[in-house]
């Protein structure tokens, strides 16, 4: 697929352009410098075709994080085939944007100099000094008001080079969301899996401040792993505020939910992220790290401190793994696949019902003045979660102990255990 990276200094825009592409609010936006770190990818779809669209961290931004930025700028730049330098068009020229324009010049890729936030015709006026960049004319554009969106696609698609067309079928990626609290070791457990510092690791909580998408291949199915800004109870400033929602709607858009518990560090958090997922439908894999720091006499003392303290959780399948020495990681994958498919569990309508009538013999069915409750007949519409639909005579008869029977049963005699499902109880007349 082509390759198509978003470089500029900070806070000229860059994130709310790589949004405008790709017609989702995919990165966080803020107006404060240095929001992005990581790299982040998305592919753009256009008549002319498709293109995987990365942002960057600002560079030359004076921070502690300069270096590493420009190390994951200089890594997607390598086989990048067209550049969009973006300058904000509205506000002088600065030392840090002569130092970019320097910095591309050396990398000798094909560069579109993008002028940002120009709202309005009137302000194209003042672009004149960008010329002085040495990349030709500008292209403004407006992520708020959408302007100069289809010359820009126009531009990058007459840059790229022709590529013969894949005939072949794509294959549907599982998208994996990786979350846990601050320092649970979300960003070393995805750097080991890819096997290269793709995201800045730091002791420091919040180091992560979006979530980041990368494509994985394991076994022949293609994966997006999404590492998620870690989720406390009261975030520390806007930016997190906005990594959190965004870490939440990772979830929503998530195939299977990575929960990565520190094993030194576990509480209220993880079981209050599990159920978040959960309540979406979510199958959650728990993902316990650092595992090399367990001494082998301690690890049947942690497990059943682990097992105590996740109590709730205990249904849900786990995977013991270390980020240093690499172990388990073929694991994760094999249970998330196994959880997708679960998850996608289709259980017959004629199957259900002679299920129906064995559970139905087997307990009390709750009553109501001497009316019993009957099931009339039970169907699946639904998948991921699966989503059984009761029909009785009387709704208002079905019992919370009557429910969580049900749910038992469910999990129990049609293996949904481990994966969240839905029950839902409807009156005869609202077939």
């Amino acid at each position: 697929m082509h390759k198509v990276v978003i470089v500029g200094r900070p806070n000229v825009g860059k994130s709310s352009l790589f949004n405008r592409l790709l017609k989702k609010r995919s990165a966080v936006v803020a107006d404060v410098p240095g929001v992005t770190r990581d790299l982040k990818e998305g592919v753009v779809e256009s008549e002319q075709g498709r293109f995987l669209l990365v942002d960057t961290g600002g560079l030359w931004s004076g921070d502690k994080w300069e270096k590493k930025i420009q190390e994951k700028v200089d890594r997607a730049l390598e086989d990048a085939e067209v550049v969009l330098f973006a300058v904000d068009g509205r506000a002088e020229l600065t030392q840090a944007d002569y130092e970019v324009a320097e910095y591309l010049r050396k990398k000798g890729k094909p560069v579109i100099l993008v002028a940002t936030k120009v709202d309005d015709p009137k302000h194209e006026l003042y672009l004149g000094p960008l010329y002085g960049l040495g990349f030709g004319d500008p292209i403004p554009t407006s992520s708020e008001h959408a302007r100069g969106l289809e010359e820009l696609l126009e531009a990058i698609w007459q840059r790229l080079p022709v590529k013969q067309i894949d005939t072949e079928p794509e294959v549907a990626a599982i998208r994996l969301a990786i979350v846990g609290r601050p320092n649970a070791g979300k960003s070393s457990l995805l750097n080991a899996i890819l096997g290269e510092e793709r995201v800045i690791v730091s002791e420091e909580p919040g180091t992560t401040r979006d979530a980041i998408d990368v494509e994985f291949f394991f076994g022949g199915q293609r994966f997006v792993l999404v590492d998620t800004a870690g989720i406390r109870k009261r975030p520390e400033s806007l930016v997190e505020e906005l990594a959190i929602r965004r870490s939440l709607r990772a979830m929503d858009e998530a195939d299977v939910v990575l929960l990565v518990v520190d094993p030194f560090q576990v509480g209220d958090r993880e079981l209050k992220l599990a159920n978040e997922a959960l309540d979406r439908g979510k199958p959650v894999l728990l993902v316990i790290t650092k595992w090399d720091l367990v001494d082998k006499e301690d690890a049947p003392k942690m497990r059943r401190l682990l097992r105590e303290k996740l109590a709730h959780l205990d249904h849900l399948p786990r995977v013991f793994t270390s980020a240093l020495t690499r172990q388990n990681l073929d694991r994760i994958f094999r249970e998330a696949v196994r959880l997708h498919e679960l998850n996608q569990t289709r259980v017959p309508t004629a199957e259900l019902n002679r299920w129906v009538a064995v559970w139905t013999s087997r307990v009390q069915m709750p009553n109501f003045k001497g009316k019993p409750l009957k099931i009339l007949y039970a169907t699946q519409p639904e998948v991921a979660p699966p989503t059984f639909v009761f029909f009785v005579n009387h709704p208002e008869f079905v019992t919370r102990a009557f429910e969580n029977y049900l749910k038992n049963r469910i999990g129990e005699d049609l293996g949904l255990r481990e994966v969240p499902f839905r029950l839902v109880f409807r009156g005869r007349r609202e077939e």
